[in-house]
């Protein structure tokens, strides 16, 4: 699974034991895209509210509840947590001239979840590396994929640089 779909899930459990509301995937999706954010950005943001429809799971019925950003900031905080994690694992298992790369370039952020609003910000705080968001986060990755399988020899790079020193 993507951290985006687990946002996803993280939005439908908190519509589910917050309010009695079961909501569709897709609804979920909807409310991260409009109101998702990984760190406190800016007032006006965090004044922006959403209506989120699905059925009440008491009567059965439709219902629609107001959300507001903090709440599903609240609410995905899990997720990123584990994202924030994972990339501070990554980065103490980072070989030493790889990780001096990365702390004069910065981290890159690629997918879907880069376009959580702060989430760069937040990463940048945790790690205390700088944090870019790619030009083209929803294809960045596949192009990149088809440029090593086009030169062969670089995925022989990547894998080397990756290599831990055995003992």
């Amino acid at each position: 699974r993507t951290a985006g779909n687990e946002m996803d899930q993280d939005i439908v459990y908190y519509a589910r034991a917050q309010h009695n509301l079961l909501l569709g995937e897709r609804t979920a999706e909807d409310i991260k895209i409009e109101l998702g954010s990984a760190y406190l950005t800016d007032e006006e943001f965090e004044k922006k509210t959403m209506t989120m429809r699905g059925r009440d799971l008491v009567s059965g019925l439709p219902k629609a509840v107001e959300v507001a950003t903090a709440e599903i900031r609240e609410a995905i905080s899990g997720t990123i947590s584990q994202i924030v994690e994972s990339i501070k694992d990554t980065i103490e298992e980072t070989p030493p001239e790889l990780l001096a790369d990365i702390m004069k370039n910065g981290i890159i952020f690629a997918g879907g979840g880069s376009l959580i609003r702060g989430i760069n910000i937040l990463v940048s705080e945790k790690t205390g590396m700088p944090v870019k968001i790619s030009d083209d986060p929803l294809t960045c990755v596949v192009r990149g994929t088809g440029k090593v399988l086009e030169e062969i020899e670089l995925l022989q790079k990547v894998k080397l640089a990756g290599r831990k020193e055995t003992f």
